[in-house]
């Protein structure tokens, strides 16, 4: 009789989660996207104003610790705020990581000089670590697994959105309003975040941890952090990557990183616990997610440089030039959620996604000074599906693979690793690219064009004689070759990686026989999932 009941309720509650469900996700979701937004976009539209800032500010020679300072704060931060979360309710860390943002922007705005403007763009940077990891982490107490691909595959879509307009929007706002509003816009996003948050987000009660947070393991894995981005930004740049410095940061990333796997071994609550790892499928989204950050912005980087300089594109309109692949990532991203959902299957997606990103950066190292524009879209569009299929795939294996308990380590693990992997990118392919660029040079325009245009800045192409702008132009083709080639053997790996995958039921797919060895997986995970997203309603 009690059964009866509950079966009569049970399927009296199934109608009314039907119709609350879309709606009360979608207003939650709406939240989750603008507070995403904030993060991507601000480094975006910042890159446009740079010049104006200098100009106001001065400081010319410390301009790069406006980005380093922001993704120095963000790479340390990530898997601190992700560790909150889980310890202490995830609504109450993101709603203090929007307001450190928030705060960091109003700051920024009103800075008076160079180094003030460095200081605040940490502080924006230690919020936006607590935005990213917030959201995927929020997504994944909500939205059973079978059902997260597809909302994933949307946060994707405001990424490619964001890389898109970022540039046109920062454009706009320091010509008609000031560089300050760069960093002010972000306040009434933010405040729509706040708002929207507060009153709708509703996630099950948590229960105040009595556990002693894991500060050594917090303070060594940020040094780690911390010397791994200023070696892959200084090394090659600012420093040799032979110089004492380098070397010296070199070993104290190592001392630091040695030391945080001894403490986290035996911490009672951990930072980033062991244990994670030894899951084969967390293990291979962690690496293939590295890779795919390590080519996307490597990418990122050299390809609106190759189309202004080879291509004659305009820079003012840079977010454009990356079209074809973002609209490529973002449709994939999209299809390949529905898809997930739909099916439960994902293990055919990082495969064909690795094979994919393999093949366009090896079509793209192919482009030479003849290269039209149209064919360098088509293997830019190559490129943008296979990163499309593996964005959102990553996260989603990484979640399923890992307990409740843990989805915010899990989810700023992966988003480390991936902001990890974009720093080593950026590094590593430029450094080839410069290599092979200058090589290049001095090989077409002897040592006297290598002297006029050693800064290989493409703004002074126009100034330079005609066999020195034909040997630059080649000499930027050269080096875009060199970088992509490199970026392809790379992703080679993440490809095998795909095959390894093991496709373990998703949460909420159904009741399911519980894998050995995979948690999470099996009818009380997918009635556990079903349950937390009524919470909402």
């Amino acid at each position: 009789m009690g059964a009866t009941k509950r079966q009569g309720k049970a399927g009296q509650g199934k109608g009314s989660e039907a119709a609350a469900e879309p709606r009360s996700v979608r207003v939650v979701l709406l939240a989750l996207m603008i507070a995403m937004l904030l993060a991507i976009l601000d480094n975006m539209i910042i890159g446009t104003a740079m010049p104006t800032i200098v100009g106001e500010l001065g400081g010319l020679a410390h301009l790069s610790w406006v980005v380093t300072a922001y993704t120095l704060a963000t790479a340390a931060s990530t898997p601190i705020w992700g560790k909150l979360g889980d310890l202490y309710g995830r609504k109450g860390i993101f709603l203090t990581a929007i307001v450190v943002f928030l705060l960091g922007s109003v700051l920024s705005g009103m800075a008076q000089d160079m180094g003030q403007l460095i200081g605040f763009r940490a502080v924006q940077g230690l919020g936006a670590g607590g935005l990213m990891v917030g959201v995927m982490a929020i997504i994944g107490d909500l939205i059973p697994p079978r059902e997260r691909g597809k909302y994933q595959g949307m946060m994707a879509g405001v990424m490619a959105l964001a890389m898109i307009g970022g540039p046109l929007v920062g454009g706009t706002i320091t010509d008609h309003l000031g560089w300050r509003w760069s960093f002010y816009i972000n306040l009434p996003l933010g405040a729509v975040a706040l708002a929207m948050v507060t009153a709708v987000l509703h996630l099950p009660k948590k229960e105040r941890s009595t556990a002693r947070v894991d500060y050594l393991g917090a303070a060594l894995l940020t040094v780690g952090i911390t010397a791994i981005v200023l070696v892959t930004t200084w090394g090659g740049t600012e420093y040799a990557w032979s110089s004492a410095i380098i070397m010296e940061l070199v070993a104290l990333g190592v001392a630091a990183l040695v030391g945080f796997l001894f403490v986290e071994a035996r911490a009672a609550e951990p930072i980033m616990p062991l244990h994670i790892f030894r899951n084969r499928n967390f293990t291979l989204m962690s690496v293939i997610g590295f890779l795919t950050g390590f080519v996307m912005f490597g990418a990122v980087l050299f390809l609106p440089l190759f189309q202004q300089s080879v291509q004659g594109a305009s820079a003012t309109n840079s977010g454009l030039l990356l079209l074809p692949m973002l609209l490529s990532m973002m449709v994939v991203s999209l299809i390949s959620g529905r898809m997930t959902t739909n099916t439960g299957k994902y293990k055919i997606f990082p495969i064909v996604g690795g094979g994919l990103m393999v093949a366009g950066l090896l079509l793209l190292a192919q482009m030479d000074t003849g290269t039209s524009r149209l064919t360098s879209g088509l293997y830019m569009a190559v490129l943008g599906a296979g990163m499309g299929f593996l964005m959102q795939i990553t996260m989603l294996v990484a979640q399923n693979s890992v307990e409740m308990k843990d989805m915010g380590v899990a989810s700023s693990s992966t988003t480390l690793f991936r902001t990890l992997g974009s720093s080593f990118g950026v590094s590593i392919m430029g450094a080839l690219f410069t290599s092979r660029a200058r090589d290049a040079m001095a090989e077409r325009g002897g040592s006297a064009a290598t002297s006029q245009s050693a800064q290989l800045d493409a703004a002074s192409l126009a100034k330079l004689p005609e066999h020195v702008r034909e040997a630059y132009q080649f000499a930027v083709a050269s080096g875009t070759q060199a970088a992509f080639l490199l970026g392809g053997i790379i992703a080679v790996i993440g490809f095998v990686a795909a095959f390894f995958v093991k496709e373990v039921p998703l949460r909420g797919a159904g009741p399911q026989p519980d894998p050995e060895g995979e948690p999470g997986a099996g009818a009380d995970g997918a009635a556990s999932a079903r349950s937390r997203v009524k919470e909402i309603a």
